[in-house]
């Protein structure tokens, strides 16, 4: 059953009732969740719920009707997010797993591992122990092979995850491995996972060969109850009647899963086909259908692979398997999961307003070698709810990033500037209505400020309004100017209401639930009208769905990321005279440096001149500063705006 308490509980009801539940039998299980605390209660006792919701201090009991009770999600409405070092499974994050099917030997491990670091994976994959169909194939190193990954895991930074075949394996196994897999194969070997869970580390649950998905949960039930918390559920296809492929991968399953269970899933694509060339289209499919992450096979030689090589990528076809899911990323809206640079250090700064802790990467912003940092104030424009505060929760970890909103772009810029949040968000373009000059402007402006990041979104706009009202109650409706006209075919078929701009568009459902009338809604994101207490009355009503905006994270310049860098932003003008545009972009054509973006701009105070705005991809940094190097000879006033990871 699951336990509300109420929100003002004491200590000692709070107490109270865990010592009743348990004198009855059952397993309690305390978790916080952002809108209220709540008690598991799990076990066969058979109780009347009338005798828990008389106890002080409970607000209310529900039954759990689900036979698997800790992974339900009746037992936990928000989405379970697993913490592996410097890696979040779950919750706003696409997280790729990567690496050979076996570990074959240290060069072998080790030069996979800064294939895959290098390409975006954040998760080592590697097989000591092998289980294998037939007896006389390759069955793995064992310890030695163990060793060899802990080494390639530590050397890059990033978390392993290996099977564990056997419960005699587990302490063993312990001293190497930061996530254990539990393979298809093993799915229902209830000794084995009630071994591994006890440990109280992350597993990764794989899909049995045609196990169903209720059978699939309960064997997730067994971890959980064993003691660990931290369960990833794998699916990597179902033995069918279908032999062009090697499983037949139950996409249907991620929904379905995602909706039955609080716990995050992972999809494999590799075993799901067998085939390398399969793998990229079923893996982007597995990102578009919800899931939240993958674990891929990758090899330096797949050819020469001594398991499974017919089914792994080349380094090469990895690379682009992330660069298409990171292309993806803002349509699911989410974020590619990105580590911080091993050799990053800590620095300190100001961010005294609102508790904000004062402990700032210098890597990518929201962890340090690994460690989050909590309360770390980011400013945005807008009410909360806004589209940029949308963008902020995705591209930071939530729980790290504290939201600052301020009423101008220039208020976030100077917040950052003089330490009042450490970080800022702002709009740089819209894929509709272009660049957003302001913020352009102030890049320039602020000098000690950079771009230090980047992401973006999908606009999607709902009709929002009252709990309980309906579109046929609508009279008015309140939205930023932008968001009306983006919504202006549904809003045209709607000759009866009157179109009110407002400032913002989280604003204006913060207005509309203070007016408190029936016949106002409002134009914004669903998330705006979860934090004010609205309903979407509906969604999806902009007229063109490919919208985006692309975000520009700032810092002060100390604070700048040291991850490796692929994209900069520069700012230069030129001397009056023929052919000085042309001269400047021959500095890059001729080192081959890719450019994404040209856009001019006036020269405040000095009429009918302009300046030259450039985004530029870095593929050699060395090739950049030496492009940039012979750029400020060519041009004037050259000035980086940021070099940072996009």
């Amino acid at each position: 059953m699951v336990v509300v308490l109420e929100g003002s509980i004491r200590t000692d009801h709070k107490e109270r009732i865990r010592s009743f539940l348990e004198s009855k039998g059952f397993r309690v299980r305390e978790i916080v969740g952002e809108q209220e605390t709540i008690f598991g209660a799990v076990g066969q006792p058979t109780i009347d719920i009338r005798e828990v919701e008389l106890l002080p201090g409970v607000e209310r009991v529900i039954p759990i009707t689900k036979p698997y009770k800790l992974a339900s999600r009746e037992l936990r409405k928000e989405d379970t997010v697993v913490r592996v070092g410097p890696v979040k499974i779950g919750g706003n994050r696409i997280v790729v797993m990567a690496g050979p099917c076996s570990v074959e030997n240290r060069e072998q491990i080790l030069e996979t591992a800064e294939i895959v670091r290098r390409s975006g994976a954040v998760v080592l994959r590697g097989g000591a122990y092998k289980p294998r169909t037939s007896p006389y194939s390759f069955q793995g190193l064992g310890e030695e092979g163990l060793r060899y990954l802990k080494e390639a895991g530590e050397k890059t930074g990033m978390p392993v995850i290996s099977e564990i075949v056997s419960a005699s394996h587990r302490d063993l196994m312990a001293e190497y491995v930061d996530i254990f897999q539990i393979g298809a194969r093993n799915m229902q070997n209830f000794e084995l996972l009630k071994t591994v869970g006890a440990l109280g580390r992350p597993v990764m649950l794989k899909r049995g060969l045609a196990a169903t998905i209720e059978e699939w949960l309960m064997a997730a039930e067994y971890l959980l109850a064993a003691g660990t918390d931290d369960v990833i559920l794998c699916e990597r296809g179902i033995r069918t009647f279908e032999t062009y492929t090697r499983h037949s991968l139950d996409i249907s399953s991620i929904p379905v899963v995602k909706k039955l269970s609080h716990l995050p899933v992972i999809v494999d694509p590799s075993h799901a086909t067998g085939l390398r060339d399969q793998v990229l289209p079923v893996g982007r499919a597995a990102v578009a259908a919800g899931a939240d992450g993958l674990i891929v096979e990758v090899h330096p030689n797949p050819d020469q692979a001594m398991s499974d090589g017919p089914q792994t990528l080349f380094p090469e076809q990895f690379e682009k398997l992330m660069r298409d899911i990171d292309t993806m990323s803002a349509i699911v809206e989410k974020e590619l999961a990105r580590l911080p640079s091993p050799h990053s250090e800590i620095r300190l700064g100001s961010a005294p307003q609102k508790g904000a802790s004062q402990a700032v990467a210098s890597q990518k912003p929201g962890s340090t070698d690994g460690k989050p940092v909590d309360g770390v104030a980011v400013a945005f424009q807008g009410e909360r709810g806004a589209y940029s505060e949308i963008a902020l929760v995705r591209y930071f970890q939530h729980e790290n990033a504290m939201p600052s909103p301020f009423d101008s772009f220039r208020g976030v810029f100077q917040s950052v500037l003089d330490g009042t949040s450490t970080y800022g968000i702002v709009p740089l373009e819209n894929s509709l209505a272009g660049s957003i000059h302001e913020n352009y402007d102030l890049l320039v402006e602020f000098a000690d400020i950079k771009v230090v990041g980047e992401t973006q979104i999908r606009i999607e706009h709902c009709l929002i309004g009252l709990p309980g009202a309906s579109i046929d109650d609508i009279r008015t409706v309140y939205s930023h100017p932008q968001g009306l006209a983006q919504c202006r075919r549904f809003l045209e078929a709607h000759p009866g209401w009157t179109a009110v701009p407002f400032y913002d568009t989280a604003g204006s459902v913060a207005f509309i639930a203070d007016a408190n009338k029936a016949e106002n809604a409002a134009i914004a994101h669903a998330e705006a009208a979860r934090l004010y207490g609205m309903s979407v009355i509906k969604q999806g009503i902009e007229t063109n769905p490919r919208n985006y905006t692309r975000f520009a994270i700032i810092s002060r310049e100390e604070l700048a990321a040291t991850e490796t860098p692929n994209k900069a932003s520069i700012v230069f003008a030129t001397p009056d005279r023929p052919g000085a545009l042309f001269e400047c972009m021959a500095v890059l054509a001729e080192r081959k440096v890719n450019l994404k973006k040209l856009e001019s701009r006036p020269i405040h105070g000095k009429p009918w001149t302009y300046m030259f705005y450039l985004d530029l991809v870095i593929d050699d940094v060395a090739v950049f500063d030496a492009a940039m190097l012979e750029l400020g000879r060519k041009s004037e006033d050259l000035r980086v705006l940021g070099v940072y990871r996009a």
